[in-house]
């Protein structure tokens, strides 16, 4: 492999034979090596290859200060949640996810431990994503000898949840989440029932809520599809679940100044009635 730009000593772009540009690391692969030399595959311990040029060019630039450990634990995670999940991840993962392990690190290291505010919530919307954080959180203490706290797992529930829905900044799942939190609060004090987190129904109403916030937050307007008959049919005939409705119509309204059309009411109305249903049955 022919090397194309030294990152640091332990890490290189190189060209393949096709001469595409990979990122590879390894302990002191570049060692008095220069541009246009040669390494030995045997010396790479982990490659990179990241399809997007402004992926690949600011992954290039975070890796040269984070030592190899760190690295190789965050591509480990995403390995292990691209099998677990067995879902599509952004490539800024790589970065998010990576940038965000090395700095827990260091911040627990110097003594500074950080609130997750969302844990609860991300246990509960993001259960296989939080699942794999408190993997994620052992494998840290089994290579680094630090035991992260389990708010840690909820972030990093956060960056794999964020990578699904192909989105590039942070701030917005926490957004999201809230949300979706806010909805779900309105919907169990409506209907003073307590859902089953396990139930299809509600991981089928948690998946629209997630598309739903996503959607709010980017003040993406939803396009309304002429379906007044069949709104006017469900308002009728699910008339407490459309009364639910009306009351998140209405919150929603004041508190984001974003407004429901009738296709995302008719949505929600029917995606209530069944969890709700299901719930007392």
């Amino acid at each position: 492999m022919k090397i194309f730009k030294i990152l640091n000593n332990n890490v290189a772009v190189v060209l393949d034979e096709q001469g595409e540009e990979k990122i590879v690391m390894g302990r002191g692969i570049c060692f008095k090596k220069k541009a246009g030399e040669t390494i030995a595959e045997e010396m790479v311990d982990k490659m990179f290859s990241l399809s997007a040029k402004e992926v690949s060019n600011k992954f290039q630039v975070l890796i040269q200060d984070i030592p190899m450990e760190h690295i190789a634990l965050g591509e480990e995670i995403i390995a292990e949640a691209r099998k677990q999940l067995g879902k599509k991840l952004n490539e800024m993962v790589y970065i998010s996810l990576i940038d965000h392990v090395h700095t827990s690190i260091v911040r627990f290291l110097d003594g500074v431990t950080v609130k997750n505010v969302l844990l609860w919530d991300i246990r509960r919307f993001y259960k296989e994503e939080y699942q794999i954080g408190l993997w994620a959180l052992q494998l840290i203490l089994k290579r680094c000898k630090v035991e992260l706290p389990e708010d840690e797992a909820g972030f990093i529930a956060l960056h794999l949840a964020n990578a699904q829905m192909d989105q590039e900044v942070m701030h917005n799942m926490y957004e999201i989440t809230r949300i979706m939190q806010e909805i779900v609060n309105i919907v169990r004090y409506y209907f003073k029932i307590t859902f089953n987190e396990d139930d299809v129904y509600y991981y089928r109403f948690i998946t629209h809520l997630k598309f739903f916030s996503k959607r709010l937050v980017e003040k993406n307007i939803y396009t309304e599809d002429d379906n007044d008959d069949l709104w006017a049919v469900i308002k009728e005939k699910y008339k407490k679940a459309y009364g639910c409705v009306e009351k998140i119509t209405q919150f929603i309204e004041k508190k984001y100044g974003y407004e429901l059309s009738k296709e995302e009411q008719l949505y929600l109305t029917i995606h209530i009635e069944r969890v709700v249903n299901k719930t007392k049955a």
